[in-house]
């Protein structure tokens, strides 16, 4: 058997996580995204199917930050997100890693998150 790259591990592993991982109205899912390049989270209702709450490291309001994808990248993201969130009443949010390891700039996201109130 072939070994895999490290993108197809990760997509299989992403696909296991979220067989448990669901968002609902009451507890929407917070997927997180790296690149080489960008950091994307959302908080999305899988059951409308909507994501309800967004921030990319491409937006325009933080071109002139100039984020990187590193845990002081995820950070900010973390914090931004976060905040737009308790700003819809979002409390409670279901955290979808996205087939990523819990560590460095996943982690630091996370953290970043719940300290602006979101709980996990």
């Amino acid at each position: 058997m072939a070994k895999l790259t490290s993108k197809a591990s990760r997509i299989r592993t992403h696909v296991r996580v979220r067989r448990k991982v669901k968002g609902t109205t009451e507890r929407p899912r917070l997927a997180v995204n790296f690149s080489g390049q960008h950091i994307r989270a959302q908080v999305i209702d899988d059951v409308t199917g909507k994501t309800l709450v967004s921030a990319f490291t491409t937006e325009k309001s933080l071109s002139d930050s100039k984020l990187r994808p590193n845990v002081k990248g995820a950070e900010e993201i973390g914090k931004l997100v976060g905040e737009r969130a308790k700003a819809k009443n979002i409390t409670k949010v279901v955290f979808d890693r996205g087939g990523f390891t819990y560590h460095g700039k996943v982690k630091a996201l996370a953290d970043a998150a719940r300290q602006t109130g979101l709980q996990f």
